[in-house]
């Protein structure tokens, strides 16, 4: 092979290189930006998912304790009956063993 020499660009060659270099750094940078706006967009949807399956379960939990409470509730008023019917029971036992017992006087204490 023949010996070459170096012979310097002209200036418009300098600058078209530079400006491809230029272009291609911006296209670099256009590539990179649009890799994370995918990223970014599919973590956005998986938090979304996420989102959504957090407030159906919130929305069962809030049904389930509303079932809840109204059972409480329902107990509480059958507890509180049962009582009654109690007390009442032993008060009827109390006069009735008071109205027959010689020792009336002292099952009053």
């Amino acid at each position: 092979m023949a010996p070459t020499i170096a012979i310097p660009e002209p200036p418009q060659k300098k600058g078209e290189a530079a400006l491809r270099r230029r272009n291609e750094e911006l296209e670099r940078q256009l590539r990179d930006s649009l890799e994370r706006e995918e990223r970014t967009t599919t973590e956005l949807a998986r938090a979304m998912e996420r989102l959504r399956v957090a407030e159906e379960a919130e929305e069962r939990l809030c049904s389930q304790l509303g079932e809840l409470e109204a059972e409480a509730v329902g107990q509480a008023r059958e507890y509180a009956a049962r009582i009654v019917e109690l007390m009442e029971q032993l008060s009827g036992a109390k006069g009735m063993l008071q109205r027959t017992s010689p020792f009336s006087s002292f099952i009053s204490q």
